[in-house]
Parts: structure tokens; C-alpha cells; sequence
């Protein structure tokens, strides 16, 4: 009886190393990201060429929330603050907005204990677009915009906390843009985001 509540014990003893010497699944990275639109507009009310409404590229800050399933699939919450924009029609500013775009991505880890470990993501995107201002308020873009989002990047462990990360996504953005309340041009935002940041594993 002795000898069998002694293996119970070592046993239970074990089982709650092996829990403590597991991973957390939970990872927080900050980034700083460059963004580069596409700027692919329709033709201003239907006339001259296309792509004349052009929004500014601009570095922001991100700050993203992952959680791994397995050791190699994981999902990951990508946030910022909103974000100011300028707008130009032919170079000159007609006006700004902002933009909040939450994404939402799945990605797949190839090398997840190897201390360069690259890995791909795909999921959702969601921008909400508020104080629009553009032409002296005659100017409107729609509220908000579903789309894809496309990832790739590449983390280098420092410890088995810290990590360095590479990081590049491509976004789908894109409204309908009126003045006068009359659809004017179907803009592709489509930004790059080009980020580096560290990483903090739990």
C-alpha cells in the first residue's frame, strides 16, 4: 500500500513538472510598421485616369496577441490606435480620415523550436472608417471594409521568452468615395505593412 501511494505521488509529481515546464500559449509581440497603400482608384467621376486619389504611407505602431493550439498552428489578434490619413486628388490634399484595422490571422509555424522559425498566415481583416474630411465635408467614404489578409514572418529567439520578429502582411481595404452623395470612385487602399518588432512568449 505504501509502496503503491509512493508511485501515486511521484507520479502526480510528475505530471505537474511536465505541466510547468510546457510553454504558455501566449505570445504578445509590439511592432513598428511601415504602411505603403496601393492607391488604385476608378476614374474620378467616371472621367480623366484612374488612380488620381492617392493616401500617404506612414510608419505606425502594432501591437498583436497570438495563441498557439499546437506547437505549430497558432492564431493572432493584430491591433493599433486609429490611424490619421491624408488624401490627394492630383497631389493635392482634398482632406483625411481615420482608420481602425483589427486582423485577424491563422498561421502555420514551421520551424517552432528551432531559433529561426519562419511562418505564413491568412485570416480577416476589419477597417472601420471615421472622421472623414475631405472637400470641405462634401466628401464621404464608406464606414467600414471587410477583406483578406495575407501574412509572412520569421521569429529569432533570444531566450525562451524573447524573440526578434520579422514581419510583413498585405491587407485588403477598399470603400466607395462620394461627394455630393453621388459614388465618385471605388478606391484599393491595399496596404503593405512592413514591421519589425520583440516578442514575449508566457
Amino acid at each position: 500500500m505504501k509502496t503503491a501511494a509512493c508511485i501515486l505521488a511521484l507520479s502526480i509529481l510528475g505530471l505537474a513538472g511536465n505541466g510547468m515546464a510546457q510553454e504558455s500559449p501566449w505570445q504578445v509581440r509590439m511592432r513598428v510598421d511601415y504602411l505603403k497603400p496601393a492607391n488604385k482608384s476608378n476614374a474620378v467621376g467616371g472621367i480623366g485616369a484612374s488612380d488620381r486619389l492617392q493616401v500617404n504611407s506612414k510608419t505606425i505602431p502594432e501591437i498583436d496577441i497570438s495563441y498557439f493550439f499546437t506547437q505549430n498552428w497558432a492564431t493572432e489578434l493584430v491591433l493599433t490606435y486609429p490611424q490619421k490619413q491624408d488624401v490627394t486628388l492630383d497631389g493635392k490634399k482634398i482632406g483625411s480620415f481615420k482608420h481602425l484595422p483589427p486582423t485577424l490571422t491563422l498561421q502555420y509555424h514551421f520551424l517552432p523550436q528551432a531559433a529561426f522559425s519562419p511562418y505564413v498566415g491568412a485570416g480577416i481583416n476589419y477597417t472601420h472608417i471615421s472622421n472623414v474630411d475631405l472637400l470641405g465635408g462634401a466628401g464621404q467614404l464608406d464606414h467600414s471594409s471587410w477583406g483578406l489578409a495575407l501574412q509572412a514572418g520569421l521569429d529569432y529567439k533570444l531566450d525562451k521568452n524573447w524573440s526578434l520578429n520579422l514581419d510583413v502582411k498585405k491587407l485588403q481595404i477598399r470603400s466607395d468615395a462620394y461627394a455630393g452623395g453621388e459614388k465618385i470612385s471605388r478606391v484599393q487602399i491595399d496596404p503593405w505593412l512592413i514591421g519589425m518588432g520583440v516578442g514575449y512568449r508566457f
